[in-house]
């Protein structure tokens, strides 16, 4: 049996009120993505992969559609369905460090520290972070670099003391040796502890950049930017705050939509 009959013969689940072409949808977007079905190559016909995967061609047949929307396929007429030859770039729906999410195929984003101090808290972290008034807080900022050129701000915040303690003695331990490196804290502590975090969410706001990161951006000071303020947790409580001033040379920001009817 082959990798794609191995992925395919696995079997379809939905969640409550989940159509089944979004089911389909999202088994085939998978194997895309993890080279199941490499990128180039000529999909199953319509009745295997509905034989596969235990549903009606008309099912399957709405899920290319989806897909092809989506940019994920093409129809050569006469011939059959193929994978593109690259997908749309994954963006903000995957939590990732900031310098993967922002970098693009050419360049990589390279990360210079600028600040990792321990400070009183503010409304906004506690707020975030669900902290008492009096906790103190790690504050690290960091500067965003893609060829050569500033593109984001970076301004991370972690519980101090036994506020992290009691949260993860993991983190604790290693949120310094993730400070020291060349790296976002996040990555930073992604390399130290690993896949300890459990869920996060990300707001989008447009504003203008300011005076004193438009110095840092070289930008003016009623430049455009997008801040995206990121809040992660680990078992069900937050313990990381971001905000992520990101320049207009970036470029597009990407968010894959799965359809949900």
């Amino acid at each position: 049996m082959t990798q794609m009959d191995e992925f395919l013969a696995e079997p379809l689940t939905t969640t409550v009120g989940q159509p089944l072409r979004v089911a389909a949808y999202t088994r085939i977007t998978q194997g895309i993505r993890d080279g199941v079905f490499p990128l180039g190559s000529a999909l199953p016909r319509e009745t295997e992969l509905g034989t596969s995967l235990g549903v009606s061609r008309t099912v399957i047949r709405e899920a290319l559609m989806l897909l092809e929307e989506d940019g994920l396929i093409t129809t050569r007429r006469g011939v059959g369905r193929f994978v593109t030859a690259s997908t749309p770039k994954v963006g903000l729906e995957d939590l990732r460090p900031f310098e993967v999410a922002l970098a693009n195929a050419e360049h990589p984003v390279a990360v210079t520290p600028v600040t990792f101090v321990m400070q009183p808290n503010t409304e906004f972290v506690s707020s975030n972070l669900n902290l008492d008034p009096e906790a103190n807080t790690w504050f690290r900022e960091s500067v965003l670099s893609r060829a050569g050129e500033p593109i984001a701000i970076v301004q991370e915040h972690l519980p101090a003391g036994r506020y992290l303690s009691d949260i993860s003695p993991a983190i604790a331990a290693s949120f310094q040796q993730a400070a020291e490196q060349n790296a976002t804290l996040y990555a930073g502590l992604l390399d130290a502890c690993g896949p300890i975090f459990s869920a996060s969410s990300c707001q989008i706001t447009p504003s203008v950049v300011g005076a004193s990161r438009g110095r840092q951006l070289g930008l003016a000071a009623s430049d455009p930017v997008i801040i995206l303020t990121q809040v992660i947790e680990h078992n069900t409580t937050p313990v990381y705050l971001a905000k992520c001033i990101v320049s207009s040379r970036v470029g597009h920001l990407t968010v894959i939509q799965t359809p949900s009817n």
